[in-house]
């Protein structure tokens, strides 16, 4: 026990010996729809096959084999540029009345604010869990990217026979294409547990501009450019302590060797390490309260933004889990604009198999999150 408690100390004091660490270029993505409608919350709660990714520790947690394939995808938008970018898609340049006029500079205005940038987060993958005794492995083969927008070049307004909306925005992202190994041992009668992930990851870095114009589809996702590639490993380490049957507590921390790319206009992402904590209660056996928080506030690809997510979930469990319902909100601490965004989900489980679905969506701006998955629990 004394081994085992000194074990997740020295854990913990690496882990946030890494929060001084400046953080580059990549936020802490979704994986998985329990997750998207629980708030994002994950690091205490998950000890299935996502685990892999939220905390590796959490596979040793119960002694369970199941196989997960999910796809999840998140927008954020900023200062209303989501809205923005709609009106100017739907602008009519051939109107030069002066109210168009004016509808025009009104929307160069909106894009043009500082603080108008958009993010983008999107994960996808086949997961595995298996156990042995107290040891307990799985692996991953998943796509985990992240990317951001933001104005390089400010819209202007003229008018020469038409009215006309021009300027460029310059896009960023990074897919981290990843085969992920990981390991966990539960000590003490599962009071505590340790679990390691390591990652060959291939990633494919972007970086590009692309027009904006009045009256045509800014086509953001289509106009990323060519990917350079480049292949590098990643190191993650979680930890999870149980002192009752109720009570969980978790910390992950994340490419702890901060991993580098190639990227095409000849710059480096680097991945450097992301720590997040959680806790998880349970007030009886069919509910699960837990939140969330990263520890290190991690950069993005927009300039100037950092990330820094706190997450609240709930899920009610009924009829031996036939049926779970989830609620939950998050928000970045770090954007005073963010508001905190509400989500929900629900999940079916028939026999050993299971669907799931989650997501949420910002009221004030118009982002959202989407997740869904298919599960066989065996």
């Amino acid at each position: 026990m004394m081994q085992a408690r000194a074990l997740i100390l020295i854990l913990l004091c690496f882990l946030l010996s890494l929060v001084a660490t400046p953080a580059a270029a990549v936020e802490f993505a979704v994986v998985g729809p329990r997750a998207a409608g629980m708030g994002g919350a994950g690091v205490a709660v998950t000890t299935d096959a996502y685990a892999t990714y939220w905390n590796p520790a959490g596979l040793a947690m119960v002694k369970s084999t199941d196989i997960r394939i999910q796809g999840t995808v998140q927008v954020t938008g900023r200062d209303g540029i989501i809205n923005a970018l709609d009106d100017l898609k739907d602008f009519n340049p051939n109107d030069t009345s002066a109210a168009n006029q004016a509808k025009a500079q009104s929307i160069a205005n909106q894009i043009n604010r500082t603080g108008a940038t958009i993010s983008g987060a999107g994960t996808a993958g086949l997961y595995f869990k298996g156990h042995f005794g107290e040891h307990a492995f799985g692996f991953n083969v998943s796509d985990v990217a992240t990317s951001g927008g933001f104005v390089s070049s400010p819209l202007q307004v003229t008018t020469a026979g038409q009215v006309n909306i021009t300027g460029q925005m310059a896009l960023q992202g990074l897919e981290a294409r990843q085969a992920a190994f990981s390991y966990a041992y539960a000590f003490a009668d599962k009071t505590f547990a340790i679990g390691v992930t390591a990652k060959l990851i291939q990633g494919a870095a972007y970086t590009n501009t692309t027009s904006l114009q009045g009256g045509k589809d800014p086509n953001l996702l289509d106009n990323f450019g060519k990917a350079k590639i480049s292949t590098s490993y990643g190191i993650d380490v979680g930890a999870i302590y149980r002192p009752t049957s109720w009570l969980r507590f978790g910390v992950v921390g994340k490419d702890l060797n901060q991993p580098t790319f190639d990227a095409p206009n000849g710059s480096v992402f680097k991945l450097t390490p992301q720590v997040r904590g959680g806790v998880a209660v349970n007030p009886w056996s069919t509910m699960t309260i837990t939140t969330d928080m990263d520890i290190t506030a991690n950069q993005t690809f927009v300039p100037g933004l950092k990330s820094q997510v706190l997450s609240f979930g709930l899920e009610q469990t009924i009829l031996s889990e036939f049926l779970s319902f989830r609620v939950g909100t998050y928000k970045n601490v770090k954007d005073a604009g963010s508001i905190f965004t509400p989500t929900a989900g629900i999940g079916l489980r028939v026999y050993s198999f299971r669907l799931d679905v989650g997501g949420g969506y910002d009221f004030n701006e118009g982002g959202a999150i989407a997740s869904g998955a298919l599960a066989w629990i065996f």
